[in-house]
């Protein structure tokens, strides 16, 4: 009886996937005929099939009709994926990256465009924002900030001087994992290797679980994981996808002393994005050395109703003591109540700079 039960299951699975297969070449070819239509127009940009609102559109779409037991999480992972191959299929786009490979920077290009996307590794932010703007590379993926270490700095110090827009967000967690190659047990490790960064985030579970294990900061995650690879008895505390990356097996999951550690990461691009319904807006805002400045130009956002959801300070490159604001907040640029907060900031400031808006990244 159970086995005539698991078969009749079974065959309701490969009729499933049967009609999945069905489904995804019927979209696919859908997808073809939208890029042969897009090429016909007569402004049709080479490298702008990526679309953020759009996407965004869809993936909320699909979260609202997902009823489970998948989880929204999951099925924006599935979809995210149908829409690289969609996006590649119309034209290849490629993403730089700060790397190097198996980074966490690595996992967001992943998270936001999918594993059909040619994924670029570079050395700098700098050259991140280089690879963009000198279209070497389509979109670039930079972090911006972390949860519990604040702004990345040389980020906000790159759109000082640059003309890229953010084209959209991703927010990805941080979960650190032991790592080490296969075969090796924990009680056979004798020095465990990681950036300064994860070893602090680790600190408290290293103490109460391997406290007698030396530990080794090198300068990034994958460098630990690449290290672990090829020294014997030793582990890499770094993420997931670097043990894919050099084929490292998972001693231990989630190890991070704070399980809501997260690092926020934009999207850089040359596009406008127009409104998706769910928004965001960053500026960079140049203020007069003079007492009260900071106040005239966040004064508008709170007559108007406009929430803030960040506020970051650094210095002009003038110096004199001038200060230039990065401020984000909920909205887009196009709408009538932010062009108003715009103007207004505008007749207060020395320069204000819209750096892109763009739509918000789902909660994790």
């Amino acid at each position: 009886m159970e086995q005539d039960k698991l078969a009749e299951l079974r065959a309701r699975i490969d009729e499933i996937d049967r009609q999945l297969i069905e489904l995804l070449n019927r979209r696919t070819q859908c997808v073809i005929e939208v890029g042969e239509v897009k090429s016909k127009e007569e402004n049709f940009e080479q490298g702008r099939v990526f679309r953020p609102e759009r996407e965004a559109q869809i993936l909320q779409r699909i979260r609202d009709l997902n009823e489970g037991p998948l989880s929204d999480d999951q099925v924006e992972l599935l979809f995210r994926e149908v829409i690289s191959m969609s996006i590649a299929f119309q034209q290849p786009i490629s993403v730089a990256y700060l790397g190097p490979v198996g980074t966490y920077s690595h996992s967001a290009a992943i998270k936001q465009f999918g594993r059909s996307t040619t994924v670029r590794p570079q050395p700098s932010i700098q050259d991140v924002f280089h690879q963009v703007e000198t279209d070497n590379a389509h979109y670039g993926v930079v972090p911006v900030e972390n949860s519990t270490e604040g702004a990345v700095n040389q980020t906000l110090d790159c759109f000082i001087d640059s003309n890229l827009r953010v084209c959209g967000e991703v927010n990805l967690p941080i979960h650190h994992a032991l790592m080490a190659q296969r075969g090796v047990e924990v009680k056979s490790i004798q020095k465990i290797y990681s950036h300064e960064q994860s070893l602090a985030q680790c600190r408290n579970w290293l103490r109460e679980n391997l406290p007698e294990i030396q530990t080794q900061a090198v300068v990034s995650n994958a460098e630990a994981a690449r290290l672990a690879s090829l020294e014997e008895n030793v582990a890499a505390i770094a993420g997931e996808l670097a043990a894919d990356q050099f084929q490292l097996d998972l001693l231990h999951s989630n190890i991070e002393d704070q399980a809501s550690n997260a690092t926020r990461f934009f999207v850089l691009g040359k596009q406008n994005v127009p409104p998706s319904g769910s928004d965001k807006t960053s500026l960079l805002v140049n203020t007069a050395n003079r007492s009260g400045a900071l106040v005239e130009v966040l004064s508008p956002f709170q007559r108007h109703g406009i929430s803030l959801t960040r506020v970051v300070t650094r210095p002009a490159r003038s110096g004199n003591w001038s200060y230039v604001f990065f401020i984000d907040f909920d909205g887009h640029a196009e709408e009538d109540s932010v062009a108003s907060v715009l103007d207004e900031v505008r007749s207060v400031a020395y320069d204000l700079k819209i750096l892109g808006s763009y739509p918000r990244a789902f909660d994790n």
